[in-house]
């Protein structure tokens, strides 16, 4: 699940990501700000799901995957679209706009 808070005075948007799935002990979030290298490590909670929160540009729109436990890539049913990637598969699209 995908969260959008938008602020009125801040020229960004809070964007909670929520995941779950079977058998994770890590989820991370690659390709924010366009950033492959560096990942935005999601919190395990109580209930085995996994959340985090982040702070992008409104105006703008950002590819992502998950990676869980370090090995598999899933994209985001909620994402608000998917676009070809160069491994033959597909990325996330989150797409900030107030």
């Amino acid at each position: 699940m995908i969260q959008k808070t938008y602020f009125k005075t801040k020229d960004y948007c809070k964007v909670k990501f929520s995941f779950s799935t079977d058998h994770a002990e890590t989820v991370e979030v690659f390709g924010l700000n366009n950033d492959w290298d560096t990942a935005v490590v999601l919190k395990k909670k109580k209930d085995g799901s996994f959340s985090g929160d982040v702070s992008l540009p409104k105006d703008s729109q950002h590819e992502f995957r998950y990676r869980v436990n370090t090995t598999d890539w899933i994209n985001d049913p909620e994402a608000d679209h998917e676009v070809p990637n160069i491994f033959g598969s597909s990325n996330s699209v989150i797409v900030l706009n107030p």
